[in-house]
C-alpha cells in the first residue's frame, strides 16, 4: 500500500529581528496562508498520521494553523529539520513507522524543494518548478509506492503542488 508524503514550506514569516532567525513569527499574510492551506491539504492528501515539524517558530505556527483544517494525528518537533538538508530529512523519513500512511514535513527552503526534486521519479514540468524552489505556504504532495525505509532518490512521484490562495 502506498504512502503519501507532503513536504510543506512554512508560511510567510516576519523579517529576522533581534530574536534571531529561529524565533521569526508568521506575518499576518503567513497566518492567512496557513489557515487557508489546511482544507486544501485535507482535500489533496487526507488526514495526516505524522507531522514532522522544524523547531523554528514560523514552522510550528504554520503547522498549528494548517492543522485547524487538516486532521493531524501525531506531531513531532524535530530540531534537525531546522538546518538539515534534503539528505538529513530523507534519513528521518526512512525511520518513520510503516503504520504512518501519510506524513507531513513542515520545513524550510531550499530543503523542501530539494527533497521533492531528489525523490521525484520523473523530470517533468513539476520537477522543473521545484528545482527552482517553492514559495512560502506551498506543499509538494508525493506518492511513495514502497516502504519508508526504502525511500531514496527517484523512488516517489510528485503528484502536485498545493499553494495557498492568499
Amino acid at each position: 500500500m502506498a504512502h503519501t508524503l507532503v513536504l510543506l514550506r512554512h508560511a510567510k514569516a516576519e523579517p529576522e529581528g533581534d530574536l534571531g532567525d529561529a524565533m521569526r513569527p508568521l506575518a499576518a499574510k503567513g497566518r492567512r496562508q496557513a489557515s487557508a492551506l489546511g482544507p486544501q491539504l485535507a482535500e489533496a492528501a487526507g488526514a495526516v498520521d505524522l507531522a514532522l515539524v522544524s523547531s523554528a517558530l514560523r514552522t510550528t505556527e504554520t503547522l498549528k494553523l494548517v492543522a485547524a483544517g487538516l486532521p493531524v494525528r501525531e506531531q513531532s518537533v524535530v530540531d534537525d529539520l531546522y538546518q538539515g538538508g534534503p539528505r538529513a530529512v530523507l534519513g528521518l523519513l526512512q525511520d518513520v513507522a510503516e503504520a504512518a500512511r501519510t506524513v507531513l514535513v513542515v520545513g524550510h527552503e531550499p530543503t523542501i524543494s530539494g527533497l521533492a526534486y531528489l525523490l521525484h521519479d520523473t523530470r517533468d514540468d513539476l520537477a522543473r518548478q521545484v528545482s527552482l524552489g517553492v514559495p512560502t505556504a506551498t506543499a509538494c504532495v508525493l506518492t511513495v509506492p514502497g516502504t519508508w525505509r526504502d525511500l531514496e532518490r527517484s523512488t516517489a512521484h510528485l503528484d502536485r503542488l498545493v499553494r495557498s490562495p492568499h
